[in-house]
């Protein structure tokens, strides 16, 4: 199986002495899909963050599809979608508009987009089923259609990896469930590689394949349904101490 993501002898801190992560050996194959699950403050986000090229380690080395990570040359084929206070939910931008972002992302920086551009928007729209709000203003719809929209504004881009920071915060769980299940149609239709980072995993869990613990270091790596009962309640995760 060909990597998407190879972490090994990781370290970071953002303090001297004060390590978020240390020793993370970590590999995902292309087209899997995994959750990415810890306490908050366990390093979840920073794990991603490195993953991703955005941050370098402080100790050991960071490939994304078999180049460092930090100087990836296919970064315009990354879907990140941030923790929910990075994303914008609150922009004046329609539905179509944010989701036409994801094109511009690819090299079109000025004028409008091509004809098949626009195919490839509406396309992306109406998998994550918002055609009937297309020309809505993003501000004005639920928490859950405003992720749809942003998932969407990665699709658009044709991304060989989606990576969702903490998806579900300030989301009713009827949205959890349905996000789960767009997540997994997506996984199953297109076949790209998800990272699904969050500190509860109980709408993913019937759909990943992985579940990477995280408290500082990998904790566990496998099956959910191979994780220790007594670190897991309904939704949530508790990493050993």
């Amino acid at each position: 199986m060909s990597l998407a993501v190879e972490l090994s002898g990781v370290a970071f801190g953002y303090r001297p002495g004060q390590r978020v992560l240390e020793d993370v050996e970590l590999e995902l194959g292309e087209g899997e899909f995994v959750a990415v699950a810890g306490p908050n403050g366990g390093g979840k986000t920073t794990l991603v963050r490195i993953m991703l090229g955005l941050v370098r380690p402080g100790e050991g080395t960071a490939l994304l599809f078999g180049e460092p990570a930090h100087r990836f040359s296919g970064r315009r084929s990354l879907g990140y979608l941030a923790q929910r206070s990075e994303a914008g939910g609150d922009a004046p931008a329609t539905v179509r508009e944010v989701v036409s972002a994801g094109r511009l992302a690819t090299g079109r920086l000025v004028g409008r987009l091509a004809r098949d551009d626009r195919d490839l928007v509406a396309e992306a729209i109406g998998r994550v089923g918002l055609t009937h709000v297309v020309d809505a203003p993003l501000r004005t719809l639920s928490g859950g259609m405003q992720q749809r929209t942003f998932i969407a504004k990665a699709l658009a881009a044709q991304p060989s990896l989606l990576v969702l920071d903490e998806p579900t915060t300030g989301v009713d769980v009827e949205s959890q469930e349905s996000l789960a299940e767009l997540l997994a149609d997506l996984h199953g239709e297109l076949g790209v590689t998800i990272v699904y980072v969050s500190h509860e995993f109980g709408a993913v869990e019937r759909y990943v394949e992985r579940l990477v613990l995280v408290r500082r270091t990998i904790v566990f790596d496998g099956s959910p349904h191979d994780l220790p009962g007594m670190w897991h309640d309904p939704g949530h995760v508790h990493a050993p101490q």
